[in-house]
């Protein structure tokens, strides 16, 4: 009698029992899932959590280290206050161009050398580094401030800085009311022999699918017959020789470029067109970066508010939705983001030579 009393106890009891347990496995079990942060390159690169900074800075402490690869030279200012509010990192830079550094990292790569952190580069440079796998995909929270069109389809990378490139001319020799509108204007037989153009392939490429785009192919052999000369220098030389008089049009000039020489009291103006090319620059992190938390808190840093009011300064534009100068181009082509870069790239690039350079 008194075996069964026990049974029937026993049973009755059992929810309790399990109750018990499963309190006592979970409380064994949080602390480990509290404690759990991220490891590698890409739970770092992705991490969500509310402690985020806490665990992006601790690991910056450890790491101590941060080495970026950039063509940047006007961006110590906004690096050194990076430091100030991070001062135990250590920031080393590799600059070059976006050809060299292109190489450098897919021949580092190569030979299993992982020492760069992570890119403050024009993002045509790193197309090649992310069609071969090199670039992380990554998480900051400012990325929502951002335009869409400015940030990678797999979020490989964000615009920090940018510029446009619409037409450019000398307001002494061209008077503004007179001045091209449009893209089409270009063509108008009033500004024959009064074009410049820099011969640099992504001008000219992005230039020429501007153009057929927009118009179709017969906007070219219009274009011919109003002997564009084609300079074999960079958009900032030619900017100059607008500047000059020279090239009284610059069919293809930077809005950076023609801003600094007006406040430097040149009669110049710019105007966007239409559609226009973006020349960018993108943060972006390696996916063996040694030193992935103090690249992650570069990368929240670049994308800030206080860093783009900064890039601003330098005569930079910003693809912050909240920060856009009222005279933005309201269309705006990111071409290294297109699918098949490299196949259109060298498309336009040879129609342009075919139709504007082997026939002089």
């Amino acid at each position: 009698m008194r075996a069964k009393t026990q049974l029937r106890t026993g049973l009755s009891n059992r929810p309790r029992v399990l109750r018990r347990l499963a309190v006592i496995f979970l409380g064994l079990m949080t602390p480990f899932t509290a404690s759990a942060a991220p490891v590698t390159v890409a739970e770092i690169a992705a991490y969500q959590g509310p402690d985020r900074q806490a665990v992006l800075e601790a690991g910056a402490k450890r790491e101590a280290k941060l080495l970026l690869y950039t063509t940047g030279t006007q961006t110590k200012p906004i690096l050194d206050r990076f430091l100030k509010q991070y001062p135990y990192i250590k920031l080393e830079l590799q600059r070059g161009d976006n050809a060299d550094i292109a190489r450098r990292i897919m021949e580092e790569y190569g030979a299993g050398l992982y020492q760069a952190d992570g890119f403050e580069l024009a993002s045509e440079g790193l197309v090649l580094a992310r069609e071969n796998g090199i670039l992380q995909p990554f998480y900051s929270p400012e990325e929502e401030n951002y335009d869409p069109q400015s940030i990678d389809p797999q979020k490989r990378w964000i615009s920090v800085r940018e510029s446009y490139g619409g037409i450019g001319y000398n307001t002494s020799i061209i008077p503004p009311d007179q001045a091209p509108r449009t893209w089409a204007d270009l063509a108008d037989p009033r500004f024959k022999g009064k074009l410049g153009i820099s011969g640099s392939p992504s001008v000219t490429a992005h230039w020429t699918a501007i153009m057929v785009q927009e118009y179709g192919a017969d906007i070219l052999k219009k274009m011919v017959l109003q002997d564009m000369r084609v300079y074999n220098i960079s958009s900032r030389a030619l900017a100059n020789l607008t500047v000059s008089g020279e090239a009284p049009i610059s069919a293809r000039a930077s809005n950076a470029h023609f801003i600094e020489s007006k406040k430097n009291g040149a009669p110049v103006a710019w105007v966007a067109p239409g559609p226009v090319a973006v020349t960018d620059a993108v943060v972006a992190i390696t996916t063996k970066a040694p030193h992935p938390h103090a690249m992650m808190l570069l990368i929240d840093f670049l994308l800030t508010k206080e860093a783009q009011a900064m890039y601003q300064d330098l005569g930079y534009d910003s693809a912050r939705k909240d920060m856009k100068s009222l005279d933005a181009p309201k269309q705006k082509i990111y071409f290294a983001q297109k699918p098949n870069f490299f196949e259109e790239y060298e498309k336009w690039t040879q129609l342009f030579d075919a139709t504007f350079t082997r026939k002089r």
